[in-house]
């Protein structure tokens, strides 16, 4: 079930506009209390660009999607292994 609700949500990220996200309030509390951006403002906005090639977009929104997206997809790929019962990344298996 979970990994069905990970793949359509990557599914239905990759089908929304690059630009969807760009614009609106920020949803980050410490934007709200402090007025200061945290080290995710602007994650899910970078991966939404990263997404659909956008490098320059993703990089100056947020540089840590480019660490995030691919452990995301090598997390999924990890539990839909474990789905079917093949082990396909054991480095996952350190932290459960």
């Amino acid at each position: 079930m979970l990994l069905a609700f990970a793949l359509g949500a990557f599914v239905f990220l990759f089908y929304l506009p690059v630009d969807y996200f760009d614009t609106g309030k920020s949803m980050c509390a410490s934007v709200w209390l402090f007025d200061l951006e945290c080290l995710g403002c602007g994650i899910t906005r970078g991966i939404m660009h990263l997404m659909h090639f956008d490098f320059i977009g993703a990089w100056e929104f947020n540089k840590l999607s480019f660490l995030v997206l691919p452990i995301g997809i090598l997390l999924w790929v990890h539990l839909f292994g474990m789905l079917i019962g093949q082990s396909y990344f054991s480095f996952f298996k350190r932290f459960y």
